[in-house]
């Protein structure tokens, strides 16, 4: 059965804007039960609800790009929580791969403690029980709602972990993986340091895009965490330079949609 929130979530990343009178006419049900699925993903942080519409976010806005391939960007997450063992500490990043990640933690583990400069992701998983936050101050960008600079950097001194997962704007095998945003690939490249290993996690079209500069250098990276339509001769490259890669199966409309954060393991 197609599932009607991941249809809603597909006309709003198209459309930007739609009035709900429209999407009840596009999915065959009533305007209540429409409404009642945006107030459910409006909570979730994937849209915004205006007076007879759902609207997409600013460019830069992380619900915004949890919607954008969202079926995939909920395996990629899936495969990579499973590195995650209960009582584990971790740093994770900004980023929409990031926040599904954390939520998955949130989910299904207990006791794991996430070090992160989102607040989007505090914010995403505040009601989980079992699981402890710890957000790193620092400059904050209003849009990515995430905290950057050497501020940042010092609060994470005080935290070495075993993992640090990261998102990823773009790669190539020359720079490895890209940003957009110079500040926020410091703050990525000082969070290395404190940890073991770095792990990527990003949807498979993020390698035919290459940002303005780097992350982390590919000799850096450990795991990519992305989905099955990934270059093939990326992949090569990735398992020559003996990084693990962890392929989720691409998206597809016929799966039950549950986003809810539990209240028990």
């Amino acid at each position: 059965m197609i599932n009607r929130h991941v249809k809603i979530l597909d006309a709003i990343t198209q459309r930007q804007k739609i009035e709900v009178s429209a999407l009840a006419e596009l999915l065959n049900v009533s305007k209540v039960t429409i409404r009642k699925d945006l107030a459910e993903l409006e909570e979730l942080g994937v849209l915004r609800r205006e007076h007879g519409f759902a609207v997409a976010g600013p460019t830069d806005d992380i619900g915004r790009r949890m919607a954008y391939k969202y079926e995939t960007k909920r395996r990629i997450a899936q495969a990579a929580a499973r590195s995650v063992i209960d009582g584990e500490t971790v740093l994770i990043e900004s980023g929409s791969n990031c926040a599904f990640l954390a939520e998955e933690l949130a989910n299904n583990k207990r006791d794991v403690t996430i070090i992160t400069n989102s607040s989007f992701i505090a914010h995403h998983i505040r009601h989980a029980p079992h699981i402890k936050i710890i957000l790193l101050g620092g400059d904050y960008q209003t849009e990515a709602q995430v905290t950057v600079g050497p501020i940042v950097l010092k609060c994470a001194e005080e935290f070495f972990t075993d993992k640090l997962f990261i998102g990823a704007d773009g790669f190539t095998e020359k720079f490895g993986f890209t940003g957009r945003d110079h500040i926020r690939a410091e703050t990525v490249q000082g969070l290395a340091k404190q940890s073991r290993q770095v792990i990527v996690l990003t949807d498979s079209d993020k390698f035919s895009h290459q940002g303005v500069v780097r992350l982390v250098r590919t000799e850096d990276v450990s795991a990519v965490y992305t989905d099955d339509r990934i270059p093939p001769e990326v992949e090569a490259f990735l398992l020559q330079k003996q990084i693990l890669v962890h392929k989720a199966p691409s998206e597809t409309q016929d799966e039950p949609f549950n986003r809810t954060i539990s209240s028990t393991s």
